[in-house]
Order: C-alpha cells, then sequence, then structure tokens
C-alpha cells in the first residue's frame, strides 16, 4: 500500500475521507458504465458504427445540462466527458474486434 500524502491542514483530512468515499462510488458507476459500453460493442454490426459523432455531442450537451443544475463547473465536466467517452469507444474498439 502506498503512503499516504500529508495533510496541510486537519480541516483536510476528512475532506479527504469524503473524496475518497465518493471516489469508491465513481469507480462503481463507470464499471457500470463499461459494461453498457461492452454491450454496445457486442450488438453493433458493423466496426464504423462503434464511432457516432452525433451520440458524442448528443451525450456531452446531455452531461453539460446534468452539470448545470448540479452545480458542476462546464471547465470539469466537459473535459471529463470528452476523455470518459474517447476512452470508452476505445474499449468499445476492442470488444467489437474480440468477437
Amino acid at each position: 500500500m502506498s503512503q499516504r500524502a500529508p495533510v496541510p491542514c486537519p480541516e483536510m483530512t476528512s475532506i479527504r475521507q469524503k473524496i475518497d468515499a465518493l471516489d469508491v462510488e465513481m469507480v462503481k458507476l463507470l464499471a457500470q458504465r463499461q459494461k453498457l459500453i461492452e454491450s454496445a460493442g457486442t450488438v453493433k454490426p458493423q466496426r464504423t458504427q462503434v464511432r457516432d459523432d452525433a451520440r458524442i455531442e448528443e451525450v456531452v450537451s446531455l452531461v453539460l445540462q446534468a452539470a448545470k443544475k448540479e452545480g458542476l463547473a462546464t471547465e470539469i465536466a466537459e473535459p471529463v466527458w470528452r476523455q470518459l467517452i474517447e476512452s470508452s469507444i476505445a474499449h468499445e474498439y476492442r470488444v467489437f474486434d474480440k468477437r
């Protein structure tokens, strides 16, 4: 196990514990999302259908709407989801190619 980073002030201990707990929940949600990506990779009839630029923009738009509602900065939400989408597409190609 890696050594814990030093805490700059006492209040950070509680904040870090909350962040760590949220990270665990986010991993669980991302694992569920990955399973759906894998399902998509098994049902799409052609490899050229794995990447869908219109769907990418639709997902980003929906995420930005949700981000606004929840108070998540666009500067965080958009690049995170664009990277998530690109990584998901790469994973879906791997799933598709293994069929």
